[in-house]
C-alpha cells in the first residue's frame, strides 16, 4: 500500500479518529483533573478515614494496568449490574487512571507550599476549606502544570484502549488495527498514526511550557 492510497482512501477516516482521540483525551483528562481536585482537598482534611481511602484509590489505580481496570469495568461491573457502552467504559478508564496520578501530582505541589503561609492564614481565622481553595489548591496547581502536561500527554497515549474494545468511533491505534485486518497497510499505517501522536503531543507539550512560563512561581 502507497502513501498516496492510504491518504486518498483513509485520509478521512485519520482525521476522524484524531478527533475521537483528542475527545477522549480531553473528556477523560478534565473530568479525571476535576475528581482529583476533590480527592485532594479529602487527602489533606483532618479526618483520617478520608485520608486513608483516598491513599488507597490513589495507589491502587496508579498500580493497574489501564487494560485491565477497562477489562474490569467492561465485564466485571455487569456481575454488579452496573452495565456501560463501550466508549462510556473507555472514558471511565481514563479518567480513573487520570485522577490516580493528578491526585498524587498535587500532592507534590501541596508540599512545595510553605508551612508558614499555612499556619498565617489560621492566624487570621481561617477556616480548613478557604485555606485548602484559596491559598494551597491555587498553589499547587501552579507548581504541577508540567507534571500536569506530560499526564495529558500519557492520558492521550491511553485512549489507545479504546482499540482493544468494538467501539463504534476508532481512535487512532484502532484505525490502524481495522486498516490491517481488511488490507495489508503495513508499517505505513502504523507510520501515519504515530506521526500524529506525536505532533498532538508537541503541540501539548508547546502549550503546557508556555503555560507553565506563565503562571510559575518564583521561589
Amino acid at each position: 500500500m502507497s502513501f498516496h492510497y492510504l491518504i486518498a482512501n483513509y485520509g478521512s477516516a485519520f482525521l476522524g479518529s484524531l478527533l475521537t482521540t483528542w475527545r477522549l483525551t480531553a473528556i477523560g483528562f478534565i473530568v479525571g483533573l476535576i475528581l482529583a481536585l476533590l480527592l485532594t482537598i479529602l487527602r489533606v482534611s483532618p479526618i483520617k478515614p478520608l485520608r486513608m481511602a483516598v491513599d488507597f484509590y490513589v495507589q491502587v489505580f496508579r498500580n493497574i494496568p489501564g487494560l485491565s481496570l477497562l477489562i474490569f469495568i467492561v465485564y466485571g461491573l455487569p456481575a454488579l449490574h452496573i452495565v456501560l457502552d463501550y466508549e462510556p467504559s473507555v472514558i471511565a478508564a481514563l479518567i480513573i487512571i487520570c485522577s490516580a496520578f493528578a491526585c498524587e501530582n498535587l500532592s507534590t505541589g501541596i508540599n512545595t507550599i510553605g508551612v508558614g503561609q499555612i499556619e498565617a492564614a489560621r492566624s487570621l481565622g481561617l477556616g480548613f476549606t478557604s485555606i485548602v481553595t484559596k491559598i494551597v489548591i491555587p498553589q499547587a496547581l501552579r507548581s504541577v502544570v508540567l507534571p500536569m502536561t506530560n499526564l495529558l500527554i500519557a492520558v492521550m497515549l491511553s485512549s489507545s484502549l479504546a482499540s482493544q474494545i468494538p467501539v463504534s468511533n476508532y481512535d487512532l491505534t484502532g484505525l490502524v488495527a481495522k486498516i490491517n485486518n481488511s488490507e495489508v497497510g503495513g508499517i505505513l499505517t502504523f507510520a501515519v498514526a504515530a506521526v500524529l501522536y506525536l505532533a498532538s503531543a508537541l503541540v501539548i507539550s508547546a502549550l503546557g511550557s508556555a503555560v507553565d512560563k506563565k503562571v510559575r512561581i518564583a521561589r
